[in-house]
């Protein structure tokens, strides 16, 4: 079954919102690919080892985490070139915490650290754009999310 939403399919049309077709292939042993349309780049995920799986490849879940701070960071990039400023060397790391009961994303810890010489003004202004970066905006209430910068 085929599900279609038209706040996006009219929006789409007016160019407000760009959309990016991603393809998977099940591999068989819990294992799927994915092919990203506009670059033909793939990623195999695995199913986690406490989910049936080998935990040879991302989860799932894994790729959400990832999506949470590398948006973040990016999203930091991007402002920072905005006003000319280098956060070449900027790094991060997120931990994902799991529950039971549904199974999901019940929590991430995100830590990113900076480029030392940025003033106070320009760290707060870089701070305030990664916070409203996209996977953010988009994620459960449910979830709950801890961010610290260094």
């Amino acid at each position: 079954m085929k599900w279609q939403i038209p706040f996006f399919e009219t929006t789409e049309a007016r160019g407000k919102f760009t959309l990016v077709r991603i393809q998977a292939v099940y591999d068989g042993g819990l294992r799927c690919t994915a092919t990203h349309g506009p670059s033909g780049e793939t990623l195999v995920t695995d199913a986690p080892v406490d989910n049936k799986g080998k935990g040879e490849s991302f989860s799932p879940t894994d790729l959400l985490a990832t999506s949470m701070l590398n948006c973040m960071m990016t999203i930091i990039a991007i402002a920072a070139d905005s006003r000319g400023l280098d956060v070449a060397g900027m790094s991060g790391s997120v931990e994902k915490i799991m529950a039971g009961g549904p199974r999901r994303v019940a929590r991430l810890e995100v830590e990113i650290t900076m480029p030392a010489a940025l003033s106070s003004e320009d760290r707060e202004f870089l701070i305030k754009r990664g916070m409203a970066c996209p996977v953010h905006k988009s994620v459960s209430d449910h979830m709950e999310l801890d961010v610290n910068f260094n």
